[in-house]
Order: C-alpha cells, then structure tokens, then sequence
C-alpha cells in the first residue's frame, strides 16, 4: 500500500530538497490534514519540514528540541553539523545576506506592487503567486567577493575552497566566475530572526547601497589584490543563537556530508 507521506519524508532525506512544484511538497503546502501526519511523523523522528513562503524549495532540518543532543558536544557547542570550518560558516552568512536579503526585498516589493496593480484593475482581484524564480536572486561576482573578503575569510584560496564545498552542499551554484542561489541558501537560516541581527549588526555597513556603490568604484579602479582593502568585521562563526538550522542531507560515508546545524 503506498504511502504518501513516507515517500515524501524519504525523498526529503535522500534528495535533501524538493522545489515547490513538486506534486508531494504542494501537498505538504496544501493540504492541511496531510501537513500534519507530515509533521507529527518528522517529530517521532526529531526533524521539522523546513519551508518558506518566499523559498522555492522545501527540506528537513533538526527539530530545536534535538538541538543539543547534536550539539553539545564536549562541554562545548556546535557552530554546524555539515564540518565547516569558521571561516566557511562566516562566509556562509555572508553570501545569504548578499543573495537571500536582496532577494526577499525584491519579492515583497514585487508582490506589493503586483497586489496594488491588481486592485485598480479590478474590485475583487485574486492575489497572485508569489514570485520565488531563479530571476530574483541577484548574482555575485566572486573576483568582487574575494576583493571584498578574502582578507577577513582567510585568503583567496580558502574562500575559493569554501566555495567549492558550499556549492556541493547545495547553498550557491558557481557559474563562470558568477556566484548564484542554491536550493538550501533560502532555507539555511531562520530569515526573520536572522535578518534584523544582519541588517543592524556587523554587516550592516556592507549591504547598503551606497557602500555597495564605493565598493564597486574601488574595485574598478585597485587590483584584486590591493593592500588597502577596507576592513570588514564579519559575524562570529557560531551562529547558533542567530536562526542556523541548515537542512539535513544523508549522504552516508562522506566526509562533507551536511548533517544540519
């Protein structure tokens, strides 16, 4: 007899995401009886669907209840479960506010518009999707990445390493020399107790238009190496108390499997 929701649950775990568009993850969505046997069978197990209304694909994440059965380990605790070092965790953080921050603007934005432009045209207008495409996100330059944070990330060659690894794990594509969203970078962190700390903490400087705007006057105009880079102070690498709760992948008998955070 088949099984809706074990298959969903297995494929979560063995494909490590589903999009939207999938028949099983619009029924995990849709279908409110449906959503809770999901939900109460990921708690049997320790884990929570993890999904967004803004993110185009749905995962499996640790349960907060399990948290430090995972963690704590060694009187100490766990900044991630995927083995990243520091500075793969820092630039983590960076690339989700440079790619998920941009992108969340632009689909309320866009949503706004498109509700407000519906209503003028007609009294009782349907609300339309929102937009969660590729086209969104916008996309990074990693010869601007590595000119903005080489220096802080441990040199060019560990953030191109990170890089590699992040992009294995699912969180960014890397495209001739461009840096894009992956499936699980929209999910990675709990965007509204993540994002305020972002926006007014460390990075806060980094991310406003106008340093945007220097930033890319410097780089025009200076070599990739230049020895007066401006200094970035970049969040602590354990971010546990700022909404990381990476999606799980099961690949057994790896070294870089995920394994959540």
């Amino acid at each position: 007899m088949q099984d809706p929701v074990a298959t969903l649950i297995a494929r979560l775990l063995a494909q490590r995401w589903l999009p939207r568009e999938d028949e099983l993850a619009r029924r995990a969505l849709l279908d409110e009886p449906f959503r809770a046997d999901l939900d109460k069978r990921l708690e049997a197990a320790g884990l929570v669907l993890r999904e967004h209304p803004y993110a185009a694909h749905i995962g499996v994440a640790l349960a907060r209840a399990q948290e430090k059965a995972i963690f704590a380990v060694d009187q100490g605790w766990l900044s991630n479960q995927l083995q990243l070092d520091r500075n793969a965790m820092a630039l983590l953080v960076v690339l989700w506010a440079l790619i998920i921050l941009p992108k969340r603007q632009r689909q309320v934005e866009r949503q706004d518009a498109d509700s407000a432009s519906a209503q003028q045209a007609q009294m009782f207008a349907e609300e339309k999707p929102i937009p969660v495409h590729a086209g969104v996100s916008p996309t990074l330059s990693e010869r601007t990445l590595i000119a903005d944070f080489a220096d802080k990330l441990g040199g060019k060659m560990a953030v191109n390493v990170n890089l590699g690894v992040l992009a294995r794990h699912g969180f960014i594509q890397r495209r001739a020399g461009d840096l894009s969203e992956g499936p699980l970078l929209d999910l990675a962190f709990d965007y509204e107790r993540t994002s305020r700390r972002i926006l007014d903490g460390a990075l806060a400087d980094i991310l406003s238009p106008a340093a945007r705007a220097e930033r890319a006057i410097r780089l025009a105009e200076a070599p990739l190496h230049s020895s007066d880079e401006e200094e970035i102070a970049l969040p602590d690498a354990d971010v546990g108390d700022a909404g990381w709760n990476a999606p799980l992948a099961m690949d057994a008998g790896t070294d870089s499997s995920p394994q959540g955070a």
